[in-house]
């Protein structure tokens, strides 16, 4: 759901000279919104953003003559905002900031911008049904050296996705499988300031959650359910609806069941689109199947009349 935005009061242009400080101090407010609460508790600050900081608007091309600086901190907050935007729901928005994420960071020269960037895509074109163009985006993330192991780890576990909903089931496996053994080459001082978040339970819950686009749902649910558990961000909720599309489709019935019981009291509050929406088909699956136990599909009607409602139009035009 995109929650309800009270109207914004003209706000007039940040100075030229204090671009730089204002990015960072919103790129640092969109990451620790999008951590505790999800991706729609932060468009209300997108949208001040772009208000603020007309360089956001602007064609790239003519911001050419900027210094580096100016330009890496745009394109850092331009990636931002497209995760944002993507959790959120608003997708061709997500690929619109991508775009001049990676205009901007390759005006100034930051590869690890445009790399990051470019993963992002690669989730976002996976998710929309482009799996094709989701593994363009992932191969050029290589370049003539050998990636850190944390982000050569993401570059597989992207191509896993991708490769796993065009049906190539050998070849996922053994992607996530070589997205693991990277991984467990450790942190270096190569790794770049983003790959903090690539952590263990980021690993598992992927590894679980391709197995589960395979329909391996043995193998996908104690890996879902392992992520699902751990302390983490509010955008790890994502693993918690899949855990559920992956005991509803094995017939786990009474896990089913008190998952949801968990899952209810707390739905409204999930601030990530792509998580309530993967909450929601489940529950109309639950509700259509004719072996659905009556009291998981009374569980799964409380379910459905839990979450928010799928009114993306509040925030069509953040940008």
């Amino acid at each position: 759901m995109i929650p309800p935005i009270s109207p914004i009061p003209p706000i007039s242009p940040i100075p030229q000279a204090s671009l730089i400080p204002e990015a960072v101090r919103t790129i640092e407010r969109l990451v620790a919104l999008d951590a505790t609460s999800g991706a729609t508790t932060a468009l209300p600050v997108v949208r001040e953003a772009m208000r603020r900081i007309p360089e956001l608007s602007a064609d790239p091309g003519t911001l050419r003559a900027q210094g580096s600086d100016r330009l890496a901190v745009l394109a850092e907050l331009c990636e931002v905002i497209g995760w944002i935007l993507f959790d959120a729901g608003l997708h061709r928005q997500a690929h619109r900031m991508n775009a001049r994420a990676l205009a901007l960071a390759e005006l100034c020269g930051d590869r690890w911008t445009t790399r990051f960037v470019l993963l992002n895509d690669s989730m976002l074109k996976t998710h929309t049904g482009a799996p094709r163009t989701a593994l363009e985006a992932a191969g050029r993330v290589q370049g003539r050296r050998a990636l850190p192991a944390r982000v050569g780890s993401l570059v597989l576990i992207r191509q896993a996705h991708a490769i796993a909903v065009l049906g190539g089931h050998r070849e996922a496996l053994e992607l996530m499988a070589r997205a693991h053994s990277r991984f467990l080459d450790g942190i270096s001082r190569h790794d770049p300031p983003w790959a903090w978040w690539i952590d263990r339970t980021e690993l598992v819950g992927h590894q679980g959650w391709v197995q589960a686009r395979l329909r391996r749902w043995d193998r996908a649910i104690p890996l879902l359910h392992e992520a699902a558990t751990a302390p983490g961000p509010a955008y790890r909720d994502l693993f918690t609806a899949q855990l559920l599309a992956s005991l509803a489709r094995a017939g786990a019935w009474r896990e089913s069941q008190d998952l949801i019981a968990e899952l209810a009291p707390r739905a409204a509050r999930i601030g990530s689109v792509r998580t309530t929406r993967t909450l929601g088909g489940t529950a109309a699956h639950l509700l259509g199947a004719p072996g659905t136990p009556p009291p998981l599909r009374e569980a799964a009607a409380f379910l459905l009349e839990s979450l928010p409602p799928r009114t993306p139009s509040a925030g069509a035009h953040v940008l």
